[in-house]
């Protein structure tokens, strides 16, 4: 046990940001409670230790290396899954205000058992289609944030998600190093929902952030990724997003 809070500490060291004994714990107890819902629930194909703190705790917090979350945001985590980015993120950033949201219900149950058992405050962990809850009291244009690690595509993301951040908020997705491909297709659609970024308004590419993070579990291997952010300059059209579902299977462009 004591290796793997080194190897924890360390890495995250090496990237940039400290841990305290406290967040520690923390990360290693959502790793084993990970390990052992994945034996009865598909929620990650990735488990080996070192693998799970860099690929999944690590990728989920870097983003605080270009966004300041200090000030207790709020922010919604839209398909959340297993937790990412949205529960490592709350344990660095103990005062944001997050809600995780997944479709799945098992998932949302382990997501509770998490939060309780880490002992988190200002987290909740909802069930739900995102096309539906961002229609409740409370969701619609509310959130400084709204993250999103699911796999899916800038055009169908984006309708989705931007209907949840508020005008000077921003919608953030994590991509691969195709991020700047999906963005420039849906570039028609992030206008019509609202959103911009620099490098739609032939501004530069400010908005669009290529990183690559340092691991050490062999290899010389880099991940590397893409921060989109998205700014929220107008509010979304009401009929947007459309029913559950049609944003996936027609993805407007």
């Amino acid at each position: 046990m004591e290796e793997r809070s080194i190897y924890l500490k360390e890495v995250f060291a090496k990237n940039g940001f400290s841990l305290s004994e406290k967040q520690v714990e923390q990360f290693e107890l959502f790793y084993d409670m990970l390990i052992e819902k994945n034996k009865v629930m598909n929620l990650t194909a990735i488990t080996e230790y070192r693998e799970v703190v860099v690929k999944h705790f690590l990728d989920s917090v870097f983003l605080a290396k270009y966004v300041n979350f200090s000030d207790g945001p709020t922010m919604i985590d839209v398909g959340t899954g297993a937790g990412f980015p949205g529960i490592p993120l709350k344990i660095l950033f103990p005062d944001l205000e997050i809600v995780l949201l997944d479709s799945l219900n098992k998932r949302v149950n382990f997501l509770k058992e998490v939060i309780e058992a880490l002992h988190l405050e200002k987290i909740t962990a909802i069930h739900g289609r995102a096309e539906e809850i961002v229609r409740k009291p409370g969701y619609r244009e509310y959130f400084d944030f709204c993250v999103s690690r699911a796999v899916a595509n800038m055009n169908s993301l984006s309708e989705i998600c931007i209907p949840f951040v508020k005008i000077g908020g921003s919608f953030i997705p994590y991509k691969s190093m195709k991020g700047e491909e999906e963005l420039k297709e849906a570039g028609r659609a992030i206008q019509i929902f609202g959103g911009t970024n620099s490098c739609l308004e032939k501004k530069g590419d400010r908005d669009l952030i290529r990183f690559a993070i340092e691991e050490d579990f062999g290899g010389d291997e880099k991940l590397e990724r893409n921060f989109i952010v998205i700014h929220k300059i107008k509010n979304t059209p009401k009929k947007y997003p459309r029913k559950p579902g049609t944003p996936f299977k027609e993805p407007l462009k």
